[in-house]
């Protein structure tokens, strides 16, 4: 048997771009500028500091730079390095890179541990060989890659959906094998919710889209209460479920989590993935962030859980050059629902390969079902792409339709030419959505969010030569993009090919549209006056910052160790860095988040008190109030009214006027904000639906609808006419609309004063409900025999009911031309202010209408 040769001694550079030049099979001369130039500034600033991020654009060869580092620490340090990828897909595609265009071989690892090839194992543990893997194979319970040197994070950006698994519990409603844990954990919850929000938890509501939108905090107090029992009941069915690992972990550590509720999920996590709970991940020596975009408002640093990361900036010259070129598409700004369909067979036809994002597996199921039927062209989901996208390239005609990934997979030059992005939500999770719509707080994620959209509008737009058609449609997206105030804060490329976009969107025929697909798809001289147009627009486009982002890179410091300190127990110590972290604070534009954090503080100081540290307990209820007063246009936190300081004085609105103005603003987000048309189609039905007698009470429905009210109408034996309710009032009509003559006679009379009966009995409010019944018609005259029924039942003439639809809908023209985005508490001050002076809220239709009980106004007659 020959003996085996040593290896030979690897050369090892001064600095990583010269690593390529090593590589005697590479298939690129060298690397570029700007690729050189971050790699010499991390060789020469940064080897030595222990997180460091890269800022490197999209298209500007950030894989190359993050391998050619790697390889580079391997060899002069003898380093167990992991490079970490989002999906398999990108693993292997990495991996192709580094052997096909560098010449450099790294192993990859997909799958379970199991699998792993012994011999790339073994590599890895020697530091023979770099690591190329996802981020799950790292973040979980036992992972193989227990003691990496060197965790290298490629697209950090989207990281946050990846580590944070290790800590979050989902229970879903939807999903089948959940479905048993579900109901079981609703049982508990019942008595701490109110019936609406129960019924909403349950599925059991009626239509009204905000149903579907409503998400939803257990106060920790409650959460405090019954954590035993909610533990107990989770852990008789976690084993068998895909919670178990997560479930694990954060068991013991509920006091430094939330639990969000919505009308599908349950979701238990902390505010801060504790990722230095991870050893793996704390003990690395370096760990390397790279990103196209790394923020300046500490995102970063929580998305990773780490206090300090030191920042390589863009290289000069990236700033005001993008990534290919994009031709936007807004159908809604022209086109009805079903053309909009027709443009989007014609357009994939006409591309022969396109990509579609969607938010969930409904839709995406259903527009794979639609591309069968009428184009008959072959579908792909994310699994059949992940491992390789060859099958889908390697078809003349084809969709991918992927499900809530909007990263991560990538189609760069001739793959595909056209993209579809149909709703992309703002959050990612129900965490999110609750400190963005019910604490006002959007400014946190102001970066986050506008990552997630470059993400998924450049997915076929990898580098410089690159172009692609982006159609926008949906509820949040094109609003979103189309908003000239968000816009500013986007790239000057980015800007520009916008506001082409819109402008050619705007007014404009589904042919004309195809046709400059089709001119812009050919990449010809007909072209070339349309690109310097957009051109001209990004030489005058300026990017803004976004606001307050340096008092949040100031705090994120404080919220790590809040984090860290509640994990472990330290309630003294949480209440500590909350307050740090709320003495810098001070930005107006962030009150709703300056609430937030005396709530986590009052939360700490809570579990502190029940711990035995009584001098906490007084902290606990001052920061309540404190949280209430630092946002009084929150309803939510007026759920918090028990735990303050005893005593404490009302301040605010009326909850009732601030839980119609946050519906409001989910009405005006589906309606959309890029065109007038389905503001316009909703007030024009509205109007002309009052106009007659067959078609008021609909039309009654949906004014509800539109001023913030649950609104509803049930056309069943004995029913009242419809129902407007908030909080613990509730308006139930009953109309007559259709009145012959002008006397109302006893049957109606008792009609309206039972209604209340009737909707004790069908609707879910709380029981100490108010229910005003209020009779809608033209007569001036009451029959004898009805008057004694009317003693509790309010007048509201017809005319003057018209008259107030005209100038409630006219109040809410006014505010929609405000209106950016939920959760602005500018605008909602500014919102709840005009209810109040136009007397469309609760309390005050309640105060006009108490004054009009019918049988002082009517006539009675014989």
């Amino acid at each position: 048997m020959a003996f085996k040769s040593a290896a030979p001694t690897e050369i090892v550079p001064t600095s990583p771009e010269e690593i390529l030049l090593t590589l005697p099979r590479r298939t690129i001369p060298g690397v570029l500028l700007h690729q050189g130039e971050i790699m010499r500034s991390y060789a020469g600033q940064a080897v030595s500091e222990p997180d460091v991020a890269l800022q490197l654009p999209t298209g500007s060869g950030k894989t190359l730079v993050g391998l050619m580092i790697a390889e580079w620490r391997r060899r002069k340090f003898r380093e167990r390095v992991v490079y970490l990828c989002p999906t398999r897909q990108l693993v292997n595609q990495a991996v192709g890179q580094a052997r096909d265009q560098y010449g450099l071989t790294v192993n990859g690892f997909t799958g379970g541990k199991r699998e792993y090839d012994p011999q790339a194992k073994a590599e890895y543990q020697n530091a023979d060989r770099v690591a190329v893997t996802t981020y799950n194979s790292l973040f979980n319970t036992n992972p193989f890659f227990s003691n990496p040197d060197i965790v290298i994070i490629d697209d950090a950006h989207a990281a946050e959906n990846y580590i944070g698994e290790m800590w979050t519990v989902r229970v879903q409603r939807t999903r089948p094998q959940h479905r048993v844990l579900f109901e079981a954990l609703t049982g508990v919850l019942r008595p701490h919710l109110d019936g609406h929000d129960f019924s909403r938890l349950t599925g059991r509501w009626d239509s009204n889209p905000e149903d579907r939108r409503w998400v939803d905090k257990l106060p920790t107090p409650v959460f405090a209460e019954i954590a035993d029992e909610f533990s107990a009941v989770i852990d008789a069915h976690a084993d068998d479920l895909d919670i178990r690992w997560p479930w694990s972990i954060i068991r013991s550590h509920l006091a430094a989590c939330h639990l969000y509720i919505s009308a599908t999920e349950l979701l238990i996590r902390p505010l801060l993935s504790p990722t230095w709970q991870h050893a793996p991940y704390r003990n690395a020596r370096q760990r390397i962030f790279m990103s196209a975009t790394l923020g300046s408002g500490g995102d970063l640093e929580r998305l990773t859980g780490r206090r300090s990361i030191k920042r390589l900036q863009v290289p000069e010259g990236w700033d005001r050059q993008g990534i290919g070129r994009r031709f936007f598409i807004f159908p809604d700004s022209s086109l009805e629902a079903d053309d909009a369909v027709t443009l989007r067979h014609q357009l994939m036809q006409r591309a022969g390969r396109s990509l579609v994002l969607v938010p969930s597996e409904q839709q995406a199921d259903e527009i794979r079902e639609d591309v069968k039927i009428n184009l008959g062209f072959d579908t792909f989901g994310a699994d059949a792409i992940e491992e390789s996208k060859q099958p889908f390239v390697a078809m003349p005609q084809a969709v991918a339709v992927i499900a809530n990934r909007y990263d991560g997979i990538d189609f760069p030059g001739n793959d595909c030419r056209l993209l579809f992005i149909e709703g992309l939500p703002r959050a990612a999770n129900l965490q999110e959505r609750f400190i963005m719509l019910r604490m006002g707080a959007s400014q946190l994620f102001n970066e986050r969010v506008q990552t997630r959209v470059l993400q998924a509008i450049g997915r076929c737009t990898r580098s410089l030569q690159d172009y692609s058609a982006v159609v926008v449609s949906g509820e949040e997206l094109p609003d979103y993009l189309a908003d000239r105030r968000r816009r500013v804060h986007l790239h000057p490329e980015l800007q520009a090919e916008l506001e082409f976009g819109s402008e050619q969107s705007a007014g404009t025929t589904k042919a004309d549209i195809i046709e400059n697909f089709e001119i812009f798809l050919a990449n010809d001289a007909r072209w070339d006056a349309a690109n310097n147009d957009i051109l001209r627009k990004r030489a005058v486009a300026v990017q803004l910052p976004f606001p307050a982002l340096g008092e949040l890179q100031t705090i994120v410091g404080s919220e790590i160790d809040y984090q860290a300190r509640l994990w472990q127990g330290d309630y003294e110590g949480a209440v500590e860095a909350a307050e740090s972290a709320l003495g810098n604070l001070t930005d107006s534009d962030l009150r709703g988040y300056r609430a937030l954090w005396h709530y986590l503080a009052g939360s700490a100081a809570w579990y502190g008190e029940r711990a035995g540290i009584a001098s906490l307990g007084m902290k606990a209820r001052s920061h309540f109030s404190l949280a209430k007063r630092a946002a009084v246009d929150l309803p939510w936190l007026v759920k918090l009214a028990r735990y303050q300081t005893p005593g404490e004085p009302p301040s605010g609105r009326s909850p009732r006027l601030l839980e119609q103005i946050e519906r409001v603003e989910g009405v005006l987000e589906r309606l959309g904000n890029v065109t007038d048309r389905e503001f316009n189609k909703r007030e024009r039905e509205i109007l002309e639906g009052l106009a007659s007698p067959d078609t008021f009470e609909q039309a009654q429905v949906h004014l509800g609808e539109m001023l913030g009210f649950l609104s509803g109408k049930r056309e069943v034996d004995a029913s009242p006419d419809p129902w407007w309710a908030v909080g613990d009032l509730c308006f139930v009509f009953e109309d007559h609309a259709g009145a012959t003559n002008d006397v109302l006679d006893a049957t109606k009379a008792r009609q309206a004063f039972s209604h209340p009966n009737w909707i004790r009995e069908h609707v879910l409010l709380p029981d100490s409900a108010t229910i005003m019944p209020v009779l809608v018609s033209p007569v001036t005259k009451a029959k004898s025999g009805a008057v004694p029924h009317l003693h509790t039942v309010a007048l509201w003439e017809i005319t003057s009911f018209r008259t107030w639809a005209v100038k409630a809908l006219s109040a809410l023209r006014d505010l929609r031309r405000t209106f950016g985005q939920a959760g602005d508490l500018v605008w909602r001050a500014n919102a709840a202010e005009r209810f109040e002076q136009e007397g469309m809220g609760a309390d005050a239709i309640h105060d006009w209408l108490k004054k009009r009980m019918a049988s002082g106004i009517l006539l009675a007659v014989p």
